[in-house]
């Protein structure tokens, strides 16, 4: 039957004509869309698989503390010797980290991932093979830089795949988290039965890391064009914002010295607190990683509800009455304040992340390598002070400042802003791509609404007066 009614028939009121019914795109429900303000939906797997491969590799960023104990004892290293080995391994790879980023800003290197995460792997693995410091320096270095290469272009190839999920970002920092908290038990279970010379054994998170990057790789989308910016080519361009992640950075500075004073010395310091013995302090690092691992979940949650400034300011005004009750407060309450301290710390930590990326999103890599590396490694640098502290004075005394710490960083990020995010005016342009053909088909109905329509023109005879002209 027919569509379309017969010439000079109207269509009946109240209803429309069928051949110029146009299908607009159903709007889907607010609490069907991504988190990141109607960005899409992050790939789950890609997302599982990197925080995976994260966690291998972050394995490595811990072993080289692990292993120092072990050199002590069958090196007969001294504690300068044995810190230059932790020093070369940390300071460097969170030097180099920035560097990588600036070059994945130029070019796209998501091959970078499984080699790098052999390169960290085989530098612990090496390192107890020979017993020469200089060979152990060499390798230990070859790890640092490894781990410095996998970060940037992990986080912004995460960034890809979580699609501006505050949420997913969060459960890939997590597996970094664990992997690093995993460290020293993998450590112990090989080296502790086998000696220095079992350290071989330790490739196997590498292996492991390798493979789930390569299988992460083939289902993210990652862009592998030359000779643009790899910032540009996953995310809209914008402007950077220098003065805002410069501050930022600051916050995280003043996060990493508390941090890192708190994981060298919160151990001894809850025996001094609780007066319990060995079972005491390690229960006060225990509570400091798991509370680490609960609030970096948290902190993505937290961010898509209330917005990511606003609980990385929370976050920091939490952690200065938390480190005070640390400081101050003797007994049993120490493990709360424990607790308490590293949900602060750590809430923010995937957040710092994100933001980074969002005020310098013509730098990705840069931002990724600034606030997972260069950053973080200051509080490596500070804890020796905080130990001589402790050695002329006491060790609550040394604690005393990193009070202090957070209030800064709270100050610091007190005037920032809210950036935009890319992922969100991708969306919008995704749906304003999707209407244009929608106008475009609301217009050429229109038009053959108004046309003649050939198949039932009417042959009319000429005119009379054509005629007249036309004729002889």
């Amino acid at each position: 039957m027919p569509t379309t009614p017969p010439p000079g028939r109207a269509t009946p009121p109240g209803r429309s004509d069928p051949s110029q019914r146009i299908h607009r795109p159903r709007r889907s429900h607010p609490s069907r869309r991504s988190e990141a303000s109607g960005a899409p939906r992050p790939s789950g797997s890609p997302l599982l698989l990197l925080a995976l491969g994260h966690a291998c590799v972050d394995v490595y960023q811990g072993a080289v503390a692990a292993l120092v104990p072990f050199f002590l004892a069958e090196r007969a290293y001294t504690y300068a010797a044995a810190s230059g080995i932790v020093l070369a391994a940390s300071l460097l790879s969170s030097v180099a980290q920035p560097l990588f980023g600036a070059l994945t800003d130029k070019w796209p290197m998501p091959w970078l991932l499984p080699v790098s995460t052999l390169a960290g792997g085989v530098g612990v693995a090496l390192s107890g093979v020979s017993g020469s410091y200089a060979l152990t320096l060499a390798v230990v270095a070859v790890s640092g830089i490894g781990v410095a290469a996998y970060h940037p272009e992990s986080a912004r190839l995460a960034r890809v795949a979580s699609r501006g999920s505050h949420t997913a970002m969060g459960w890939f920092s997590l597996g970094g988290n664990l992997g690093f908290a995993t460290a020293p038990l993998a450590v112990s279970a090989v080296v502790a039965t086998g000696g220095l010379h079992a350290s071989p054994l330790l490739i196997v998170p590498a292996l492991v890391g390798a493979a789930l990057c390569v299988a992460a790789l083939r289902t993210v989308n990652a862009p592998t064009t030359t000779g643009r910016s790899a910032s540009t080519v996953t995310r809209p361009a914008g402007k950077d914002d220098w003065p805002a992640f410069l501050r930022m950075s600051g916050a995280i500075v003043c996060r990493s010295i508390v941090f890192v004073g708190l994981s060298a010395f919160i151990s001894l310091y809850a025996r001094q607190r609780t007066g319990g013995g060995e079972v005491a302090g390690t229960a006060a690092l225990f509570v400091l990683y798991l509370g680490g691992a609960i609030g970096t979940v948290a902190g993505g949650r937290l961010a898509t509800r209330y917005g990511r400034v606003r609980v990385v300011r929370w976050s920091y005004a939490l952690t200065v009455p938390a480190v005070a009750g640390i400081v101050l407060v003797p007994g049993p309450l120490l493990y709360l304040f424990v607790a308490l301290t590293s949900a602060g710390l750590y809430v923010p930590f995937s957040l710092h992340v994100t933001l980074g990326q969002d005020y310098l999103p013509r730098r990705v890599g840069t931002a990724s390598g600034v606030t997972l590396g260069l950053t973080v490694s200051v509080g490596g640098i500070a804890s020796p002070l905080i130990g001589a502290a402790a050695d002329a004075t006491s060790l609550q005394t040394a604690l005393a400042p990193l009070i202090a710490l957070p209030a800064l960083g709270w100050l610091l990020l007190r005037t920032l802003h809210e950036p935009a995010m890319p992922e969100a005016a991708m969306s919008e342009a995704a749906v304003s791509e999707a209407a244009t053909p929608t106008a475009g088909l609301a217009e050429a109905a229109a038009s053959e609404a108004a046309a003649p329509d050939p198949a039932r023109a009417v042959a009319r005879p000429p005119h009379r007066d054509s005629a007249r002209t036309t004729g002889p």
